[in-house]
């Protein structure tokens, strides 16, 4: 009788646990086309409530974000939003027209829910 026949084959079972997220983040980037005053933290902060604001109304703009980080020379920052959140945070900032009457426009360039893929970018490494 060959091996293994009558014997109860072996049950491998493959479980994959996945928690939701509490949290997302956003490396943005804002671009202001005509140059001019760069907003500091303060106002980019308000920049992004105030988009919150316009597309959501009070209740977007009662959305908890957090500006991780900000960089005023290149307007660049990680943002982190509740995971729940992450939709009208991204879509408040795509359709922002305009910083103090200047055209202006975020570019959201990563999106993760691990702050840890935002830190450091491979095609950026110098070697």
């Amino acid at each position: 009788r060959p091996a293994g026949r009558g014997m109860a084959a072996a049950a491998f079972e493959r479980r994959v646990l996945r928690r939701a997220a509490e949290h997302h983040y956003l490396r943005v980037r804002l671009e202001l086309p005509d140059g001019g005053a760069r907003p500091s933290a303060a106002q980019f902060k308000q920049l992004v409530v105030t988009a919150l604001r316009e597309l959501h109304g009070e209740v977007g703009a009662a959305l908890p974000v957090d500006v991780l980080t900000y960089e005023e020379k290149t307007l660049s920052a990680i943002l982190r939003v509740i995971s729940s959140g992450l939709v009208k945070l991204w879509s408040a900032l795509t359709l922002l027209g305009f910083y103090q009457n200047r055209r202006c426009a975020f570019r959201v360039l990563q999106t993760s829910p691990f702050l840890l893929a935002l830190s450091g970018n491979s095609r950026e490494l110098v070697l």
